[in-house]
């Protein structure tokens, strides 16, 4: 009994040890979304650009499009920006969520950055990014033509993302129509 209990300790390092050493293999821009597969959340909620209606879910609908979640304070969307500018240039359809930032702000940055946006939703209270378990920005959820979210990629899409990753994906759904 002695012997067993002086084990004890041996035992629980092991267990966190092994716990420890898988985490090592694990690709942090690979968060699991339990919204995949799953509907676009609902909401209604202005529009970044000045004097256009509210936004809805249904907005979205009719094209595969990149729902990207960004912010002026995000140091990583202004390195993202120019590929999402390259992207729409090429006709990939792209939404904006921006996210917990001054709409004037935005405006700006858009002004001043391009805007690849065709709808730039203003989520000023992050109550979207709430819905979509945002865990900050950027943040990208590919969507159907149904508003159905198809994959979530975290982080910076370059070209290498773009291309390795996300384009076979959105233009499989493209080819799906």
């Amino acid at each position: 009994m002695r012997r067993a209990l002086m084990l004890l300790p041996l035992a629980i390092f092991l267990i966190v040890a092994v716990f420890l050493y898988r985490g090592l293999f694990l690709n942090p821009s690979e968060l699991p979304s339990a919204l995949i597969g799953k509907p676009f959340p609902a909401f209604t909620l202005p529009s970044v650009k000045a004097g256009e209606p509210a936004i809805t879910q249904a907005d979205l609908l009719g094209k595969p499009a990149l729902v990207n979640v960004w912010g002026t304070w995000c140091v990583a969307c202004k390195v993202e920006h120019p590929v999402l500018n390259k992207l729409a240039s090429q006709g990939v359809v792209i939404h904006g969520i921006n996210y917990k930032d001054d709409t004037a702000a935005a405006r700006d940055w858009l002004r001043d950055f391009h805007d690849p946006y065709q709808l730039n939703i203003s989520d000023v209270d992050g109550s979207l990014g709430l819905d979509l378990g945002v865990y900050g920005a950027p943040e990208t959820f590919l969507i159907d033509h149904n508003g159905i979210i198809r994959h979530k990629y975290v982080g910076v899409i370059d070209e290498r993302v773009w291309q390795q990753e996300i384009a076979p994906l959105y233009q499989a759904m493209v080819d799906d129509q």
